[in-house]
């Protein structure tokens, strides 16, 4: 199932409510061009459940975990081998809710066979404070 959104970057409260009420919890993989708004709605998401620290990407990190519930992970430098190979799909079974930037079908694949709930949002920067987002359920 998909559901689009296009909405600018001071209304994406939409989409977050829309997300959260229907996905408390899982994998959400995150696509889109570098600088397409990934980590915006990471921040988004975050602070719509109540975190209140910074929230960045974990780029050079791999994983950034803020709270106890709400983990973020960026596979671009390495890739889901190297994701694998740390052993982080462990990580990704974790109660709570698992953003993964630059994930792919075949890590929703593998965790959909684990029995780990998934969805994918495509992110389009269509202007500078507008985005179309595509939310596919698996």
């Amino acid at each position: 199932m998909k559901k689009n959104y296009r909405l600018k970057l001071d209304a994406l409260d939409i989409l977050v409510e829309d997300v959260l009420a229907a996905f408390g919890g899982g994998v959400v993989i995150l696509k889109g061009d570098l600088a397409a708004g990934k980590t915006t709605l990471v921040k988004a998401m975050a602070k719509k459940l109540d975190y209140k620290e910074d929230v960045t990407s974990p780029t050079f990190s791999l994983q950034q975990c803020y709270g106890e519930k709400i983990f973020h992970y960026d596979i671009y430098n390495h890739g889901l081998e190297h994701f694998i190979s740390l052993g982080m799909l462990e990580e990704l079974d974790k109660e709570g809710l698992h953003f993964v930037e630059w994930g792919d079908e075949k890590l929703a694949d593998i965790l959909q066979n684990a029995g780990i709930d998934v969805i994918t949002i495509e992110i389009e920067k269509t202007s500078n404070d507008m985005r179309e987002y595509t939310i596919c359920t698996h």
